[in-house]
């Protein structure tokens, strides 16, 4: 901390990597608050993690202080250069600790710093730690590994913090590896790729082997086992040492930062390569690697991988291959600052992206969710991605996991472009037999995922990022495979896989066809469209031509109207098959030129309606008659109610759309069609004035659908009206009387009930207050309370 702020850097604590010693911090409260910690996560089954920085101590740690022997040094300056006239920088009077002079300067990087005692006069130069790749870590002191006592020591300590954390980190693990002891601090010469000044100290390897015969992290990797079994070792490890830590050294997790830097270079070819090398070798070690997009050594996640379809795909990736997935500080809230662990606080003003941690909750946190179905490698299987022309694309990857109700298959295109393959056949993955003897093999899509070998089976599987569900044939995935066209960083993960069998009707065949492949929010509901299709069909022809066109322009003429008519009466017969009454369609389909006649356009209902308005009462005029075919049923009810069993809003909004009207639009007519076919309409109600206002605005609330028409919400325990949405359903519902009695429009009820609500505040209870109360004759009401007198008040 002191020399950071000697440079300047006021906000500066000291660094994580350069400790005092192994104990829980003061500031951080100390044992007392780590107790309490430990007991509140175990309450609730979490497991404490805990840093380990084996490789070195802090240059001002109680370890230097006491035990200078334990660190590699020297007896005077490697380079005659240097220079140790700065600031004292020791806690403790004993010891004078002194960076060399160029450090202050920034002129030079010194390997080593001064240290040296007052009262024995003893004077050494400690190595500061360095891995090689940059300058030393100028803060910290280098701990000699072939000395077994230090070894010992560190062992100790990493035993101790087993006892208190179940999961411990270990940085820069990869410097503490035997040939990397080895390469940087006892080099032979000639190497020239040792830490600078060491190359006077090289050993022999058979001298290097008798001082330290054993791998260091092969005997903490055992003494932890026997000692504090239970605890999960987690190494970061760079250097391609990562399959040589998991395989040779035992270590339960390491860093696989191919992941991050090969995904984020779209170097698709290298990761599979790495990932089929795995495959091949073993297939749980796969179990073992940490995934991860960012981590405090590296840029942020943001910054690496942005925001949009490549960060989403890579983070898919990462929740669904088996190991373990890490996700960094602010990587979620979308942080564009890089984690310092030596600040107390942030340097930027950021806040949350809230649309990035929608997007997070709503794509990746449910397959976080289920991990399980992921994180094991028994039945995980990549396959190559055979694209149209035969070659493999290797910028897909492509793999599946689990088996039964845990089965998925997970695809990701790694770059900005286009592709188109099939997938059929996994690549190669060791296999063992009994005995332990290993073999290569391959296995089919069809049973990597575990299909049935049938041609009537078909399977249907959702897709996570959509929601769609969607169906294949068995039989045609085994025969063709399973062919994608994916676009620039598109990824999916398809799972729920479901087996079902054909019957004689062929209905899942049917289907399938229809679908080609496209997705559907659900296989029940298109199953049902598929049934319903004979009514359907004459219900999209109805808006099929020119002739509805003109009826909207108001410029049909009889042989429009002859095609509407005749349209309408094969749709009405239709419906009458399918529901099975014995109304007249041709009858009740010849009213449709009268009632065109008497709308559209300038006629007394039409009142300037728009393009969407005149289409919306065009619908209503066809299907408000369809309940009339059931005889002796009430006809509104009747219509509203078949609207929604014979699902005819979807088919109204794909032919609105075959007019030229707009996705939108169209989907907005077919919903008010159905609010307007179960509109109650003043002339059902009964009495006059302001005692039918009032049964009228009683039978609108009473219904879940008019209450969303009219815009009601609450907020604050008080129910809300929409005043535009109402004001409009009352003129829709007094138009439709006009037109079904022949009568005037009622303008005095629209300006009544219109002028009520705006008294009101557009608050639901207050405009039922102001209007009279029925008698208790008419309500059979049991209240002594006076009540209005009959009639209009």
């Amino acid at each position: 901390e002191r020399i950071k702020r000697m440079r300047g850097n006021a906000d500066a604590v000291a660094s994580a990597y350069s400790l005092d010693d192994y104990r829980i911090a003061d500031d951080l409260g100390g044992e007392a608050a780590y107790a309490t910690l430990r007991d509140r996560a175990a309450a609730r089954g979490i497991r404490l993690a805990s840093d380990m920085v084996p490789n070195h101590m802090g240059i001002d740690s109680s370890w230097v202080i006491d035990h200078p022997e334990w660190f590699l040094s020297l007896p005077e300056p490697p380079y005659p250069a240097y220079a140790y006239s700065g600031a004292d920088l020791s806690p403790d009077p004993r010891v004078g600790v002194v960076l060399e002079d160029h450090y202050w300067n920034d002129t030079d990087a010194a390997v080593v710093f001064k240290r040296f005692d007052r009262a024995t006069g003893d004077e050494r130069y400690i190595y500061h730690g360095n891995d090689g790749t940059s300058f030393p870590w100028n803060d910290t002191a280098q701990l000699d590994f072939l000395k077994p006592e230090v070894r010992e020591h560190v062992i100790g300590v990493i035993l101790d913090v087993a006892r208190r954390f179940s999961v411990i980190r270990f940085d820069a693990a990869m410097v503490l590896a035997r040939k990397h002891i080895k390469r940087l601090w006892w080099p032979l010469p000639g190497s020239g790729d040792g830490i600078p000044s060491r190359a006077q100290y090289a050993l022999s390897q058979a001298e290097f082997d008798a001082l330290m015969p054993a791998e260091f992290w092969r005997e903490v990797v055992d003494r932890v086992a026997a000692e504090v079994p239970g605890t999960l070792l987690l190494a970061e490890a760079f250097w391609m040492l990562e399959g040589y830590f998991v395989r040779t050294l035992g270590m339960h997790r390491v860093y696989n930062s191919a992941f991050m830097h090969m995904l984020r270079d779209e170097n698709g070819p290298g990761f599979r390569k790495l990932i089929r090398e795995t495959l091949e070798f073993d297939p749980e070690i796969l179990k073992r690697y940490v995934n991860f997009m960012s981590n405090p050594d590296e840029e942020t996640a943001v910054e690496q991988f942005g925001k949009g379809d490549k960060y989403f795909g890579v983070a898919m990736v990462m929740a669904t291959l088996p190991g373990l997935p890490m996700l960094g500080h602010g990587q979620v809230e979308g942080f564009a600052e890089k984690y310092g662990m030596e600040f107390r606080r942030a340097r930027l003003d950021e806040g949350p992206d809230a649309r990035l941690m929608e997007r997070h909750e709503r794509e990746l946190f449910p397959l976080l969710h289920r991990r399980a179905w992921f994180a094991e490698a028994d039945d995980f299987l990549m396959y190559d991605f055979v694209t149209d022309d035969g070659g493999v694309d290797e910028h897909v990857l492509a793999y599946s996991n689990g088996h039964g109700p845990t089965r998925s298959l997970v695809v990701y295109h790694d770059r900005f472009g286009s592709t188109a393959g099939t997938l059929r056949q996994s690549v190669r993955y060791a296999r063992k037999d009994g005995s332990g003897a290993k073999r290569l093999v391959r296995r089919s899509l069809i049973e990597g995922l575990g299909l049935p070998d049938d041609l009537a089976a078909f399977v249907s599987f959702r897709d996570a990022r959509t929601g769609l569900v969607h169906l294949q044939s068995c039989a045609e995935l085994r025969e063709r495979g399973w062919h994608l066209s994916l676009d620039a960083y598109e990824s999916h993960v398809f799972w729920e896989f479901q087996e079902m069998h054909d019957g004689p009707s062929g209905q899942w065949r049917r289907l399938a066809d229809r679908l080609g492949g496209s997705g559907v929010p659900s296989l029940e509901t298109a199953i049902q469209e598929i049934q319903l299709e004979p009514v359907h069909a004459p219900l999209r022809a109805l808006f099929a031509g020119g002739g509805v066109t003109a009826v909207l322009e108001g410029t049909a003429g009889p042989a429009d109207l002859d095609a509407l008519e005749g349209r309408l009466s094969a749709l009405l017969a239709a419906i009458a098959d399918a529901t099975g009454v014995e109304g007249d369609p041709a009858a009740r389909a010849a009213r449709i030129r009268i009632d065109v006649a008497a709308t559209y356009p300038g006629a007394v209902t039409d009142e300037g309606l728009d393009l969407a308005g005149r289409a919306t009462l065009l619908a209503w005029l066809a299907l408000s008659s369809m309940g009339g075919l059931a005889p002796g049923a009430d006809v509104a009810a009747t219509s509203a109610a078949w609207y929604d069993e014979l699902r005819l809003g979807p088919v109204v909004a794909a032919g609105l759309r075959s007019t030229g009207l707009g996705e939108g639009p169209a989907w907005g007519i077919a919903d008010r069609v159905g609010v307007l076919l179960a509109l109650p309409r003043p002339s059902s109600i009964g009495g006059r004035g302001r005692v039918r206002d009032r049964r009228l605005l009683e039978r609108w609330l009473a219904s879940d659908t008019t209450r969303t028409a009219m815009g009601v919400t609450t907020g604050e325990g008080t129910d809300w009206i929409d005043g535009d949405r109402f004001g409009a359903l009352l003129r829709w519902a007094v138009r439709l009387d006009a037109i079904e009695t022949g009568t005037a429009p009622d303008s005095a009820l629209i300006n009544r009930l219109t002028a009520a609500a705006k008294a009101a505040n557009y608050r639901v209870e207050a405009l039922m207050a102001a209007g009279p109360r029925p008698t208790a004759a008419r309500t059979r009401s049991t209240s002594r309370r006076p009540t209005q007198p009959p009639g209009e008040p």
